[in-house]
């Protein structure tokens, strides 16, 4: 349940040994991400999301507030759920339209040196080769500023788009997922030696032939064979980021992702979850401190407590929860508008967030819980005051959980940004939670701070060139199991 936060926290003034929060912009590439019907206010740009000034503006800004990347969502299909049509998701824009994010990519890294980017690709409905080249392409164009959300998808409408009768099972979207991101680390990884790239122009040699090997993979889902056209970028494997809440998810998510996203509002019950994840990542051979965990909210923040309880007021006349509920039906996969509003909605199993669904059976909710949770169109935590107060509450939030880092998302756009920039990001930095200027190097060094490639107690470890075993058919089973830090392989 969401709740909502605006009391000033007892948490006193913290030096610098303390963790640094991380910190990521949460949009999408569309008018309604989250917070639904805030485009209808007078201040909101977010109409000019196909304006690439609007994008470049929105990196330059974010990197002038030091976030350490701009988080871009995205949805294969439209929200068709509630009621059966997209009459209401066409007119609240709830995410319709939306575009391409791994378009904007390019044009924010030009007019930035440092802001990451983690863009969602939903991997049922890509190619391995052509999504690992075109993320390899993006890698070396970002200077090593490039991550990747995992997504499996959970839309019907989707399945439909691509001439699918409906969506695959839960558990048999994460199968498919695993080959998936094998297959992309011997691209990335393996074909390819570090050295091979010469540009020796007296000897005419620009790649030694030597150095480059043919990848031959045939497995349940896919078959690929040949050389990756893409030389070694600065990460290799983009930053891997994912959201898996499911026992399917977290087992995929702990096993690959260097970002989780999680989640919750009571930092006492997402403290539970971010155990259970470290837990996970260690049986699994890695650190549990390679895994960084963030946490969906929403701020508004102003100069004083009462200018921002004023803003929240002026925000909520043009929220719209109902536009929230048609996004939740899709997110559960189940039409929540045939339930009146003190009725108790019953579980269902669906082929949807499994997480998510899996909270009707867990809890008593009824609509009106729902449109309370969505006051102002989304179900973040909602953390209200002035920029001291905001960043106490964050403070605690953070060390309560033991996460260690937020996605915001927009409100009214670009204002919201502003506002944290400018209210409660020097809160933070005064109180040691927040850095002061920007790391050097790779995004993966940037959240993670052990250079730019994945450690060697990460499965990607057996892929890497040049273990004979990557080019043929059958892979052997990780022997990694210690949880001992390594250093990255060059």
């Amino acid at each position: 349940m969401s709740i909502q936060y605006n009391k000033t926290q007892t948490q006193p003034k913290i030096n610098q040994s303390y963790k640094k929060i991380l910190l990521n912009a949460f949009d999408m590439n569309s008018v309604g991400h989250i917070n639904h019907g805030l485009w209808t206010h007078p201040r909101d740009e977010s109409h000019r999301f196909n304006e690439l000034s609007y994008w470049t503006d929105l990196a330059k800004t974010l990197e002038k507030g030091l976030f350490d990347g701009l988080f871009i969502a995205d949805i294969t299909g439209v929200y068709d759920v509630y009621q059966n049509n997209i009459e209401l998701t066409l007119k609240e824009s709830i995410q319709l339209p939306s575009h391409d994010p791994s378009t904007l990519v390019s044009a924010m890294a030009a007019v930035t040196k440092h802001l990451g980017f983690g863009i969602t690709v939903n991997l049922s409905y890509e190619t391995p080769y052509q999504f690992a080249r075109r993320f390899a392409s993006l890698d070396h164009l970002t200077t090593g500023r490039i991550g990747w959300n995992i997504v499996t998808g959970y839309l019907d409408s989707a399945e439909r788009l691509i001439g699918q009768k409906g969506l695959k099972e839960h558990d048999a979207r994460y199968e498919q997922a695993e080959e998936f991101i094998e297959l992309c680390y011997k691209f990335w990884e393996g074909s390819w030696e570090d050295d091979a790239v010469l540009k020796d122009k007296l000897n005419r040699i620009f790649t030694d032939p030597l150095k480059v090997h043919s990848i031959q993979h045939h497995g349940k889902y896919y078959k690929s064979e040949g050389v990756f056209q893409v030389s070694p970028s600065i990460q290799r494997t983009p930053v891997l980021f994912q959201a898996g809440a499911s026992p399917k998810g977290l087992n995929f998510a702990s096993r690959h992702a260097e970002g989780i996203f999680i989640g919750g509002d009571q930092p006492e019950k997402i403290k539970i979850q971010v155990d259970n994840i470290r837990t996970l990542a260690q049986e699994q051979g890695r650190h549990p401190d390679d895994v960084k965990i963030f946490v969906g909210i929403t701020v508004i923040t102003a100069e004083t407590d009462e200018l921002a309880q004023e803003k929240l007021h002026d925000y909520q006349n043009y929220a719209n929860a109902e536009a929230g509920i048609a996004h939740y039906s899709s997110s559960v996969g189940i039409d929540l508008s045939q339930y009146q509003d003190d009725e108790v909605i019953p579980y269902q199993k669906t082929n949807s967030i499994a997480s998510v669904n899996q909270k009707f059976k867990e809890q008593v909710i009824t609509k009106n819980d729902l449109k309370q949770q969505h006051q102002l169109g989304g179900r973040y935590p909602l953390f209200i005051g002035s920029g001291a107060n905001v960043a106490e509450q964050l403070i605690n939030f953070l060390d309560t959980s033991g996460i260690d880092g937020f996605n915001l998302t927009r409100t009214v756009a670009p204002e919201s940004h502003h506002d944290f920039i400018q209210y409660v990001i020097p809160e933070l930095q005064e109180r040691g939670r927040y850095k002061t200027a920007y790391e050097h190097g790779s995004l993966r060094h940037k959240l993670i701070g052990q250079g730019d490639r994945l450690f060697t107690t990460h499965p990607v470890q057996k892929f890497r060139c040049c273990r004979a075993d990557i080019h043929k058919d059958v892979i052997p089973d990780s022997t990694l199991n210690t949880a001992t830090k390594h250093k990255n392989t060059a």
